[in-house]
């Protein structure tokens, strides 16, 4: 019954009427992804004219978009407590076929190696230094500076085969493996140049020695220090971040130093992505993306 109305429907996608066609477009989003392979096989093995080709591939990109509003959406009202998962979500928008059990994979196989190095006596100072030889001597990831602006810096696929990322990427990829390592390292929203902090979690262990870790919120914590992953983890502090502002002449916002959210972080990525496509004259990617980026905004 299902293949039945759906190629029913299909066969209505060159109709000349473009009252009908929105209704078989709507009718057929409606679908969602499940129906891709039908409307592949439909655009490789049908005889219809150009309008059909254009239209299947126009229906196949708007349940695309559709799949990645939703998942984005269910991600931020599920509380974005996994950061991959909200890169991977917009990494589906520019490549909705990649294999993300792969991708999730080869960063699991980054963080056994990085676990495997690191012990529970270090030091803060001690684990970032593991975490920066493994992430950019090891496996060479560095900053894109020849290509900053390129929409590709910004997407997970793209950094994880590139080993080049710009600051954001390559800080959601540190501030991702660092956190399932138990290392208390936080993305920071500072303007012009995102980084990272390393949160001082001695209140978090006393408190789990009086069993009230309930009360913890770990946001809260002191910064011991900064880490820029765009220039292979250097250690930055206070007084840094603040001659940082000072320069850029901006004040000296509590929130330019202390950590953010994960959904504050995937909409800084966002925004990136929406000044990269502007530069590059792609209005219909723009007004998808702010699309995207009003939902995580919203309250």
């Amino acid at each position: 019954m299902y293949n039945t109305e759906v190629n029913a429907l299909i066969t209505l996608i060159e109709d000349p009427d473009e009252n009908i066609y929105r209704q078989v477009k709507s009718e057929l989003v409606g679908y969602g992804e499940r129906i891709i392979p039908q409307l592949e096989q439909y655009w490789e093995l049908s005889d219809f004219g150009p309008l059909f080709h254009e239209r299947i591939e126009e229906l196949i990109s708007s349940i695309q978009y559709d799949s990645v509003y939703t998942r984005l959406k269910n991600w931020k009202q599920s509380g974005a407590e996994d950061l991959l998962e909200g890169a991977l979500i917009i990494n589906r928008y520019q490549y909705p076929g990649y294999d993300e059990d792969e991708l999730r994979d080869k960063v699991s196989r980054i963080r056994q190696e990085i676990w495997l190095e690191l012990n529970d006596n270090l030091t803060a100072m001690e684990a970032v230094n593991v975490m920066n030889h493994m992430l950019f001597k090891v496996h060479g990831f560095q900053g894109n500076r020849d290509n900053y602006h390129q929409p590709q810096n910004s997407y997970l696929a793209d950094l994880i085969s590139s080993k080049k990322g710009n600051p954001l990427s390559l800080g959601i990829l540190y501030a991702h493996l660092a956190r399932s390592l138990d290392l208390p390292i936080h993305g920071v929203n500072l303007p012009s140049h995102f980084i990272l902090c390393y949160l001082d979690d001695t209140v978090k262990l006393l408190m789990e020695l009086k069993g009230e870790e309930m009360n913890y919120n770990p946001l809260d914590a002191p910064v011991l220090f900064y880490i820029n992953p765009f220039n292979e983890g250097s250690i930055l502090h206070f007084e840094e971040i603040e001659n940082f502002l000072n320069k850029q002449q901006l004040p000296l916002d509590p929130k330019f130093f202390g950590p953010c959210e994960h959904t504050d972080m995937i909409a800084r990525m966002i925004n990136n992505l929406v000044h990269s496509y502007v530069a590059a004259n792609r209005e219909d990617k723009v007004r998808e993306l702010r699309t995207l980026l009003s939902l995580l905004l919203e309250k």
